[in-house]
Formats: C-alpha cells, sequence, structure tokens
C-alpha cells in the first residue's frame, strides 16, 4: 500500500453535513454536527473553508463563541488560541491541540468532511511526539512540575528532542491543574492532574517527583537536587514558580493558619473544616476571595480582612472593587475593609482562636486563611552565575534564555517582555503566560527560533460569575460599558496617551479574547474606538483588517 493510500485509510469517507459553501460569509465560523457525539468548527477566511474541533481542549468552551484572528481562533472563556490550518495549541491555557478535519464540496456546494478515524476517539488532539533513542547522549532538563514545565516537557518531544529528559519536580504529584484548588476546592487528584504516570513513561520523560533544586553550577552545567543527586545537563528550564508570602504577624506559627498554593494545602484546609468553623481570609486580592467564595456555603461564617477601600482595587480599579465588595456581601461574606490584622491570638492547644485588627477589636477565628501576597523561588540561584533581581525574577531574553547561555526561565520567576503597551520587561504570575514561557523555551532550546509574542490572559471565577481580563499597563481611566449592578459589562483601562491598555469584562464574553487577539495582531485601541457608546462595539470589526506591516 502506498503512502497516500495509507494516508487515506486514516480518514472516514466523507460526510455531508448541514451546510452550504454559499451560506457562509467571509469570516464566519459556524458549529456543524459530524455525528451525534462529534461537533466540528467551520471558518470561512480568505475565501478558505477550514474545520477543526469545536470546543476548546483547556475547559471545553464553544469556539464558535469565541475570537476568530487572522488562521487562528482563540477561546472566549480563557483565551486559548489554535490554529485553523493545524489545530495545534498556541497561546495557552491547556495542554491538546484540536482535531482537524478535511473539507470536501459537492457539486452544488454541500459541505463535505471527512475526519481522522483517531480523532473520532476523543475531542482532543496529542500532537506527534518522539522518544528517546539510546545513542542521543544530551541531557535537557526542566525544573518546576507547575503548568510552565508540564508545557516545556511536552513540547521539548513533540519538536524532536531524543535525549534524556529529565522533569524535576518539587511536589508529590504529577503536574495537575492548580486553579482549581482555589477556585473550585477540587481534592481529586486523578481529575486535576494533566496527565497520568503511564503517559510520562510512554514518551520516556523522566520524572522526579518530591525532588526539589537546591543549587545550580552552570560553570560546571550541573543541578543539585534535594534527592543527593547531581545531574549534568546540555540545556536547562527553570521554572521553579513562587510560595505564599507570610507576613510576619504574632502568632503565625499557631495551628489552623493556612496558605493556599498547592494541593497539600487545600486538603489540609478541607480536612479541618466543620459547618461551625468561623474563618478569616486575610488579603483581599485573588487567593483569599477565591477562598472565601469557595468556603462560605461550607462553614458558620467568612470573614475578609484587606488593607484596600475594596478588594481586587490595584487590578479592576475602585468601581469593579466596589460591586465585587457588595457580590461578597450579597453572597454572606462579611467584608473588613481599610483594615489588617495585628496579631493571631491562640489557645493552650496552640489553635488559632480570634484574631487582632489594626483598630484593636478581636474577630472570633478557628481558621485564618492567608491571601497576602508571594515570593519567588529562586534562592537556589546564589552565586550561580544566573543574575537575579532584587524582587527574586529573573531578566530573560525575548527568547527566555537567561544571562547565562543554555540556562532557560520562564513561569513566574522571568522577568520577560510581553506583547502590547509595556515597553520593560514585566514579571507576571499569570497560568496563562507560564504554560506559554513553556513552550516558547522548549522550542528555543531544541533549535528552533521562537520569539514571546503573547498577550496576558488572567480569568477567576466567583459565586459563578466569570471575570475575565487581558492587557496590561498603567491607566488613568476606567471606561465602563454594561451594568455593575447586573454583572454584565465591559470596562475599558485607558491611559495617558488615550490607549486602551487592558480590558476587563463580566458576562461579556468574547470581549475581552477579542481584544487579547487584536493586541496580538500588532493593533492597537484608542479612546476614540470606544468613546460613543453606540458604537463602543464597532472595534472588533479591526480583528479581520489586514495585519500591520513590519518596519
Amino acid at each position: 500500500m502506498s503512502t497516500s493510500e495509507s494516508s487515506e485509510c486514516e480518514y472516514t469517507e466523507p460526510v455531508a453535513v448541514e451546510c452550504n459553501i454559499a451560506e457562509l460569509k467571509e469570516n464566519e465560523m459556524r458549529q456543524v454536527d459530524f455525528d451525534e457525539d462529534t461537533r466540528v468548527l467551520l471558518v470561512k477566511q480568505n475565501g478558505r473553508l477550514q474545520a477543526v474541533g469545536a470546543k476548546c481542549t483547556h475547559y471545553g468552551a464553544p469556539l464558535q463563541n469565541g475570537a476568530l484572528g487572522q488562521g487562528r481562533v482563540r477561546c472566549p472563556w480563557h483565551g486559548a488560541c489554535f490554529d485553523l490550518t493545524t489545530g495545534d495549541i498556541e497561546d495557552f491555557p491547556g495542554l491538546d491541540s484540536l482535531p482537524c478535519y478535511r473539507v470536501e464540496l459537492g457539486e452544488t456546494g454541500q459541505v463535505m468532511l471527512r475526519a481522522k478515524k483517531s480523532d473520532l476517539l476523543q475531542t482532543k488532539r496529542l500532537k506527534n511526539m518522539v522518544r528517546r533513542k539510546p545513542e542521543d547522549e544530551r541531557v535537557f532538563i526542566v525544573v518546576g512540575g507547575g503548568p510552565s514545565g508540564a508545557v516545556a516537557v511536552e513540547t521539548i518531544r513533540q519538536e524532536g528532542f531524543t535525549g534524556r529528559l529529565l522533569f524535576v519536580c518539587r511536589e508529590e504529584f504529577l503536574p495537575y491543574d492548580r486553579v482549581k484548588i482555589s477556585k473550585a476546592m477540587q481534592l481529586d487528584i486523578e481529575q486535576l492532574r494533566f496527565r497520568d504516570e503511564q503517559f510520562y513513561k510512554d514518551h520516556d520523560i523522566e520524572v522526579w517527583l518530591g525532588v526539589a533544586a537546591q543549587k545550580l553550577d552552570t560553570a560546571q552545567k550541573e543541578l543539585h537536587c534535594s534527592n543527593g543527586y547531581v545531574v549534568k545537563y546540555d540545556k536547562i528550564y527553570l521554572a521553579t514558580g513562587c510560595s505564599p508570602f507570610k507576613p510576619a504577624i504574632p502568632g503565625l506559627r499557631l495551628q489552623n493558619v493556612h496558605t493556599i498554593r498547592e494541593l497539600a494545602d487545600t486538603k489540609a484546609i478541607l480536612d479541618k473544616l466543620t459547618p461551625e468553623t468561623q474563618v478569616v481570609c486575610l488579603g483581599s486580592s485573588f487567593i483569599a476571595l477565591e477562598a472565601a467564595a469557595g468556603l462560605v456555603s461550607k462553614v458558620a461564617s467568612v470573614t475578609v480582612v484587606g488593607r484596600d477601600n475594596v478588594p481586587l482595587k490595584v487590578a479592576f480599579g475602585q468601581e469593579i472593587g466596589q460591586r465585587m465588595l457588595e457580590l461578597f456581601e450579597e453572597n454572606n461574606v462579611t467584608m473588613i475593609m481599610n483594615s489588617g490584622i495585628t496579631e493571631i491570638v491562640g489557645d493552650d492547644e496552640r489553635k488559632v482562636t480570634e484574631v487582632v485588627l489594626i483598630d484593636g477589636s478581636r474577630l472570633p477565628c478557628d481558621m485564618l486563611i492567608l491571601g497576602t501576597g508571594s515570593k519567588l523561588n529562586t534562592s537556589f540561584l546564589a552565586k550561580s552565575g544566573v543574575k537575579v533581581n532584587s524582587n527574586g525574577s529573573v531578566d530573560v531574553t525575548d527568547f527566555l534564555e537567561s544571562n547565562v547561555p543554555d540556562v532557560y526561565v520562564g513561569g513566574d520567576i522571568a522577568n520577560a517582555h510581553i506583547y502590547g503597551l509595556a515597553h520593560n520587561r514585566v514579571n507576571i504570575g499569570h497560568y496563562q503566560l507560564a504554560q506559554y514561557h513553556g513552550r516558547v523555551a522548549a522550542i528555543n532550546m531544541c533549535g528552533g527560533v521562537k520569539r514571546l509574542e503573547a498577550v496576558p490572559f488572567f480569568f477567576t471565577m466567583v459565586f459563578g460569575r466569570g471575570i475575565r481580563y487581558a492587557g496590561y499597563g498603567s491607566y488613568k481611566e476606567v471606561i465602563i460599558d454594561g451594568s455593575l449592578e447586573d454583572l454584565k459589562f465591559a470596562a475599558y483601562y485607558v491611559n495617558e496617551a488615550d490607549t486602551v491598555t487592558a480590558v476587563a469584562t463580566c458576562g461579556r464574553d468574547p470581549l475581552v479574547a477579542q481584544f487579547a487577539e487584536l493586541i496580538s495582531q500588532g493593533k492597537c485601541l484608542g479612546r476614540g474606538h470606544i468613546a460613543d457608546p453606540e458604537t463602543r462595539n464597532d472595534w472588533v470589526k479591526k480583528l479581520n483588517d489586514p495585519l500591520p506591516q513590519p518596519r
């Protein structure tokens, strides 16, 4: 059998779907049924019809409701991007790519699709990965078992690296969806983890669990690990993330004082909860608020103590912060703002019983959860030759290489350029950006040339309300479109130059995804585009304009 005949055998016979090519407009996306179990996204662009899987491989969002860019589609919920020709994932979150379908047209323009038989078994597609070859003596190490490291090891094998691939993970668990441990308080590792143990074995990815990096010797190209091993490397990717910051408050070491960063943290919290527990959350940013929202229905009371006058003020501004405060109060969370904790008081068994606030008042407290920021895990780089900034971050090139050759850095600890208005490097701890860094670093480690081009995209969920945010930069004004009261709004953050630096929404998908796609195309949004409420959404048409030409 010839190669072409073999390829043909991999596909089904043509299946007519409910669509005629004449019905589709230019830049239209339409979901159709291939069979009773399989949905397909048809996209007509530049006169060409393409077909890929209809659901985002991250959390299953319908891509027909997403943002159509030039040759790719972006998820409306969390911003993952997929190439329309290959189905490959290009931006994150997520790990898997979309299945692709062959498109044929009948005599009358009837759209006919042929599916790869193997793709009909699941809605996601794993890109081809190589295995290790004994004769290849090269060694690549990925340090950090979070989202960035997880993407990096897979991409390294997808890019054709056949040497030894070592994956050093400080936690005792295989990489998992860390987002869900604070947002949804999920504990089932079988549901949380990205891949099972067999996956890593099948692709010759050597995983060390419960092992931390202790020292990096770049002169000798050696990594010293907590299990006593010293491993030589040819190239190394560092994505060691961050740890919770604990403020110096008297009583901090009492029992039932917790942080939330890892699965073990959430498990420790849930194991000690009862319906009578009185919980206090210190901090009014995402971690503390997500914990408060997740616990309020499980315990007697939840109180949030924050230092600003409204929660999330730094991220979203005063108006949205005020509406978030009201949302939490509507859901029985007590909000104490413009405050802080000066002391944690315990009983004879050294269990927390109350906290003392700045004004001297006392709150009963059986459990205190700290959402007070984080510190970067880069202390092992001392005397390594890798330049570490005062905040613990590491400056990297646009290809994620540090000042030391063959040492790549990404995720939370990277101080890197982003796509958009920020001219200087920035240190951003976003889940999506961490995964993107893993892909970029891996491609460059394997000899490719891939420049950073991601737009920061953040998402959270509280009380069933999804909030999205894309972009980065200072702003002097927030223009609100829609209803804050109904939690159906878009917020445009405008800087001194009347340029929109970021967009946040609630109940207005896919606006944030469209803004992220616009910025990724090298275009910008100005006050003039959004000044008139009647035409405020017309800017999305700019997505179909020709891409700017490099100067």
